[in-house]
């Protein structure tokens, strides 16, 4: 299978008042269409940073990362947000629903960011993805009236706005209890599969690890 993400000789490091500390030290990796990939590690392993490195979030040191063939650090700020928005997909622990607006606003963000559809279409889509993930009921609900686990498959519903070819999650089950965790865990590997997305998920759960097609360890600042 052709590959949807290649990210080769990725260094990051954080400037403390005392020291630098080095959390990338070369990592890479390459993922195919439709590819599910774990990443694992102990807590403070660099995990997140590597995730948001891979997703245009935050700038490496030295590295390249390729999505769609297309070096994202080497594009300008304003057309690196544009790919990230049409191309890659993020599920995060947290969340990061906005509480001023209701779900189909939420979920619509992406492709307001991208602006590839008209205002109707961004709307129709919405809709669908809510029901897709069982929250037609919920459209009109603000992040806030819903449960922990609901705004969780919004979540994922706005990750799929604009069918991006790359979803990136991380620790997606971390603020869930396991039977919702799993709940929702299931739900984003089978929209996942049923799209062709490419999956990266960041996780401690040995579950989530073995439901993917490989799992990588992040250990000493490389894969």
């Amino acid at each position: 299978m052709p590959s949807v993400l290649e990210a080769t000789g990725l260094h990051k490091r954080y400037r403390l008042p005392h020291k630098t500390v080095e959390v990338l030290c070369g990592a890479g990796l390459t993922v195919a269409t439709g590819e599910r990939v774990a990443i694992v590690g102990r807590s403070g392993a660099g995990k997140s940073t590597l995730l948001h490195v891979l997703g245009g979030l935050d700038r490496p040191d030295a590295g390249t990362v390729l999505v769609n063939n297309e070096s994202i650090y080497d594009l300008s700020g304003p057309r690196r947000s544009a790919h990230r928005a049409r191309n890659i997909g993020f599920v995060f622990q947290s969340y990061h629903l906005l509480p001023e607006m209701d779900l189909i606003e939420n979920v619509m963000l992406p492709a307001m960011a991208s602006n590839h559809l008209t205002r109707g279409a961004m709307r129709s889509r919405a809709l669908h993805l809510l029901n897709l993930v069982g929250l037609s009921d919920r459209a009109t609900h603000t992040p806030l009236e819903l449960s922990g686990g609901e705004q969780q498959r919004a979540a994922i519903a706005r990750a799929l706005m604009n069918e991006p070819m790359l979803l990136l999650a991380d620790e997606p089950t971390g603020n869930l209890d396991r039977s919702t965790g799993l709940e929702s865990l299931h739900l984003l590997f089978s929209l996942a599969k049923n799209a062709g997305h490419a999956l990266v998920v960041v996780t401690h759960s040995q579950e989530v690890a073995a439901a993917c097609d490989r799992t990588l360890r992040l250990e000493n600042g490389v894969l």
